[in-house]
């Protein structure tokens, strides 16, 4: 198949099959969830590997359908805004399917995050409902909100909770809500209303409000799972540790394998013989995760004491990852390919996937462009188009993108143009022929001297700090080590790590600094 995607106009196209996005106006995220799901409804759509607890598809749909009917016997009506403040649990689906339900916008926040964070994002979307776990309610309560409580079973002895008239628990509200009809509530949604806001960086800084579409989410799905489609790849059982308030694990992993049938495996957490075990324990076909786990599934010897024979497949993204450390990856999973992929809150998790089967391996880049989406790699001076082999800022269009930030006009004109591009911030050096992008999560500042020379060093050059923190930890005295990026007048940024060593070592700074040069020569 050819792979060559830049065209004449300046213009980068992908070389999968056209995306097909449905024509109808007026489709939810929901209602596309469940489009098929009758034809597999005894399949398992969701299983938490902390409880063990299981739910198959028809059982999932009626859970979202009879609480989304208590949502709104709670008050929450089109457009209010839910957020969900909790770790990953076969919950936390359900809760975000039945907000979107009944036309209401769910938001979520990082359970790690502390109160003067979480006030930043309630004062910009002012939620309605809170939903959260009893283990973050010193945090929850500061609110005055109503709240709704994720669990198994209640906890009354919480103080302050089991008498709190704002708290409600879910398994009450889907209790009582038992005569309630499985069907899912009339409401009237367009494609092209808020579903959801994700809280993002972006490329200016400060946290703000991603404003994403249902289309959007519909989008992305599509572009995500169309190379298993083509290749009709079905019963997929995906492992999600990585955290369902972010766009990766919530767009990219939860909904994308959910709307075609696949199941997803939860975990609150990671942690790797934990993580080993689910594989094992439930067969699990697709890991899609972040470069410390790669590196951990690397260079770890515990893996070969599991049966991991079921994986098909590591996809990692979030972060750059070199090929050296993939190709060491796929050691201790011969039978899985292992590939990268790239995307950001602002374009619902999605914008590039390598693909074996289009020649693309360890290629240590972020793939082809998936379906539906364009790209332009933009003279940072200049801002015009370049052709392949040079260095510029990474512009993408496609129906995954987002509508802006939520009340933040002024960085919302910073990162979507008149046409709709968003400006990623992101640099990029494609190849010539196929198109693939290696990225760098950096854009120099006005003043900077930085040269593109200097940048194409840098790409060439860079090391994620996952890949660091590998290295250290794979000298016999280094227990542990957490890498960072330390500001520099003349490279701009350089590596600089925390080491923790084994009891009995009398390793130096200066015999870690030789053993990592001598790794690096």
């Amino acid at each position: 198949m050819e792979t060559s995607c830049y065209g004449r106009d300046g213009i980068y196209r992908s070389p999968r099959p056209p995306l097909l996005l449905p024509e109808d106006p007026n489709l939810s995220i929901v209602s596309f969830l469940f489009r098929n799901s009758s034809s597999y409804s005894d399949r398992p759509a969701l299983i938490d590997a902390d409880t063990g607890h299981t739910l198959t598809f028809s059982q999932f749909k009626s859970t979202v359908a009879k609480l989304s009917h208590a949502f709104i016997q709670l008050g929450i009506k089109k457009n209010d805004i839910v957020l969900i403040f909790a770790p990953n649990s076969i919950q936390f689906p359900i809760c975000f399917f039945a907000i979107i339900a009944i036309g209401a916008i769910a938001t979520t926040v990082n359970p790690v995050y502390t109160v003067a964070e979480i006030s930043k994002q309630v004062k910009d979307c002012k939620p309605k409902v809170i939903v959260t776990v009893p283990e973050l309610w010193d945090k929850a309560k500061r609110f005055g909100l109503d709240y709704v409580f994720l669990g198994t079973e209640k906890n009354s002895d919480l103080i302050g909770i089991s008498s709190n008239s704002k708290v409600t628990w879910l398994i009450d509200l889907v209790k009582d809500s038992g005569s309630v009809s499985d069907l899912l509530p009339v409401a009237e949604i367009k494609s092209s209303d808020t579903a959801a806001l994700l809280y993002s960086s972006g490329t200016t800084g400060l946290s703000k409000g991603v404003v994403l579409t249902h289309r959007n989410f519909v989008a992305s799905a599509l572009m995500v799972t169309a190379d298993q489609e083509l290749a009709g790849e079905m019963n997929l059982l995906f492992l999600c540790v990585l955290p369902m308030f972010h766009v990766f694990g919530l767009a990219v992993i939860m909904y994308a394998r959910l709307q075609r049938g696949d199941g997803i495996v939860s975990m609150a957490k990671f942690d790797l013989e934990m993580f080993l075990r689910a594989v094992e324990k439930y067969r699990v076909t697709h890991l899609w995760v972040v470069p410390p786990i790669v590196l951990a599934l690397a260079k770890n010897s515990v893996v070969r004491n599991y049966d991991v024979s079921s994986v098909r497949q590591i996809l990692c993204g979030a972060a750059p990852l070199g090929k050296d450390s993939m190709a060491e990856c796929a050691k201790n999973f011969p039978q899985a390919v292992v590939i990268q992929g790239y995307g950001m809150t602002e374009t619902c998790g999605i914008v590039s996937i390598e693909n074996p089967k289009l020649g693309t391996r360890h290629s240590g880049s972020a793939g082809l462009l998936v379906s539906g989406v364009e790209s332009q790699i933009v003279g940072i001076d200049t801002l015009k188009p370049l052709p392949p082999a040079h260095l510029g800022e990474i512009w993408v269009l496609g129906a995954n993108m987002m509508q802006g930030y939520l009340n933040n006009p002024e960085a919302t004109k910073l990162t979507i143009d008149e046409q709709g591009w968003i400006h990623t911030g992101d640099l990029g050096l494609p190849d010539a022929k196929a198109g693939e992008v290696p990225v760098a999560n950096v854009i120099r500042s006005p003043t900077s001297s930085l040269t593109e020379e200097d940048v194409k060093k840098f790409i060439a050059d860079q090391v994620a700090p996952a890949e660091f923190e590998g290295l250290l930890v794979s000298h016999p005295e280094i227990l542990d080590a957490v890498a960072f990026p330390l500001p520099d007048a003349e490279a701009g940024e350089v590596p600089v790590a925390y080491v923790i060593r084994s009891p009995t070592s009398s390793l130096t700074e200066e015999d870690v600094k030789k053993f990592i040069a001598d790794q690096c020569m």
